[in-house]
């Protein structure tokens, strides 16, 4: 019988041009919650064992190695731990059909200007907060985790094209600023 061996969709991979890194992100396990109609007493018991809520619209919230991200209307990803039993949710296990890209430095927000159709300044877009949008073509989830750094969750299937776009922005803003490559 063969033996599978699970692997990240990029491998580890890292890469630093001028002033911004890109790099895969291990999150751990990724359970996708979607709060049944008047289900919302229970997830929050069920999440209070992790020293979490639902979180509010666009927003996410850590604790001791959870964190919990806004998808949508009653809805949130619980990642880096095994979901709690939580009565009055739907549970799904999402790990392996996310990839997660961390891009940081001072030329985050400029790398995906290029492909993000909004505004990812900090002013804009403050730490703690989480949006679904796109990144060319591919709809992901960003989280800005720091002045300088966001998360972009991305389907497993879309991860290297999101590394080849962004990595591809990545040069161009390099030459821009006359960063030999």
């Amino acid at each position: 019988m063969p033996e599978l061996i699970a692997k990240s969709a990029l491998e580890g991979r890292s890469v630093t041009l001028g002033n911004v890194t890109l790099a895969e992100v291990a999150v751990g396990p990724i359970t996708s919650l979607a709060v049944f109609p008047a289900g919302g007493k229970a997830v929050a018991k069920g999440l209070k064992v992790l020293g979490l809520a639902m979180p509010e619209p666009g927003t996410f919230a850590e604790k001791k190695g959870a964190r919990i991200v806004w998808t949508g209307r009653e809805q949130a990803f619980l990642m880096g731990v095994d979901a709690p039993p939580l009565e009055g949710a739907a549970l799904t296990d999402q790990t392996d059909g996310w990839a997660v890209l961390s891009v940081s430095g001072a030329g985050m927000a400029d790398v995906l200007a290029r492909w993000v159709p909004v505004d990812l300044r900090l002013a804009a877009f403050p730490v703690g907060r989480v949006m679904r949008t796109q990144l060319n073509h591919m709809n992901v989830v960003i989280l800005r985790i720091g002045d300088h750094a966001v998360e972009i969750m991305v389907f497993r299937s879309m991860a290297r094209t999101a590394w080849h776009e962004i990595e591809t922005a990545m040069h161009m803003v390099a030459a821009r600023a006359g960063v030999k490559i």
